[in-house]
């Protein structure tokens, strides 16, 4: 095998996913229904989900390609957020691991729309066997933060690198449970408190007032506020304001400790980039990010990695229009 194709966030873009894999030589073979090149790989950084207006589709590419060994995959916080949303407890209550709010429930709506009950059963129950990282030894794929820290609590509470049981979903879905906090920063990132450092909330890209910020774990020289955390351009105060430049105040070393130190190259989706890869935002020598917006007008984006032990932005390859 030469390498590996290191796949975005899909979010239900078919077309645009099977765009992308005919750019890169992966063609379909007619005896297993899969997707697949004769001397590389794909790995699908997970949020296969929600959004987007082919959902079924796209699982039953990916789902194909991974059964078959042509694709390799971690879970996303999507598939997550789908299976606790599913899973009922306690049984019989009419209670979910995840809420069935207004906020949720639109989120999740045209996984639920565009799947038959039997269908949504079939991919949740596959959802649940998903690792929710890989090490390769020469790369490592997690959806948004690689933590040793969190992959060892995993690690003692699981067994593994996958989810065993329906205690373990319960677990992993209790705020304030050891195994809860590991999976919202392997899933979904670290954040940092900007009100704790006297700065003010913004609006979220859906709208949502947030007191927290991403922390910018990939980048290895972060020393301050300003560094840490992940401020983008179109945020805004709760005013509507421009959100403004935040302080480069020194950060506590608890917020530094997310910050990658290792020598493998990981690849992440997860946090919604825009245009080209920038160096800095998007890759430095160890890390490279591949969500690139696919379901938001941006392009699906892939890496193609065949040995380098450093980011090379030449490898991104973007799905063609």
């Amino acid at each position: 095998m030469e390498g590996y194709d290191i796949i975005g966030d899909i979010h239900g873009c078919a077309e645009k996913l099977e765009a992308l894999l005919g750019d890169l030589g992966y063609q379909l073979e007619s005896s297993t229904g899969a997707y697949r090149h004769p001397k590389r790989q794909a790995i699908f950084v997970g949020d296969l989900i929600d959004r987007g207006t082919g959902q079924l589709r796209v699982l039953e590419i990916v789902k194909a390609m991974v059964d078959t060994d042509a694709a390799q995959i971690v879970m996303g916080n999507h598939e997550f957020n789908a299976i606790a949303y599913a899973t009922e407890h306690p049984a019989g209550s009419g209670q979910h691991l995840r809420r069935h709010n207004e906020k949720n429930t639109k989120q999740h709506q045209s996984f639920l729309d565009q799947l038959t009950s039997a269908q949504r059963s079939l991919y949740l129950e596959w959802f649940k066997t998903l690792p929710l990282w890989l090490d390769l030894g020469d790369i490592r794929v997690v959806h948004a933060c690689w933590h040793e820290d969190s992959i060892g609590v995993v690690e003692r509470q699981l067994g593994s690198n996958r989810f065993g049981t329906v205690e373990d979903l319960v677990r992993a879905s209790t705020k304030g449970d050891e195994l809860y906090v590991a999976i919202e920063i392997l899933l979904k990132g670290p954040e940092i408190s900007l009100v704790d450092h006297r700065q003010l909330p913004y609006m979220d890209k859906d709208g949502h007032l947030r007191t927290n910020a991403r922390i910018r774990w990939w980048n290895g020289d972060a020393m301050t506020l300003r560094d840490i955390a992940e401020i983008a351009s179109t945020f805004t105060t709760e005013d509507g304001a421009p959100y403004p430049d935040l302080p480069d105040i020194e950060i506590p070393p608890r917020d530094r400790s997310f910050v990658y130190t290792g020598a493998v190259p990981v690849f992440y989706g997860h946090y919604w980039r825009q245009g080209r890869p920038d160096q800095h935002r998007d890759w430095n020598s160890r890390s490279a990010c591949v969500d690139f917006s696919a379901v938001k007008g941006g392009t699906l984006m892939a890496y193609r990695w065949s040995g380098e032990k450093q980011i090379d932005p030449r490898h991104y390859l973007p799905q063609q229009a």
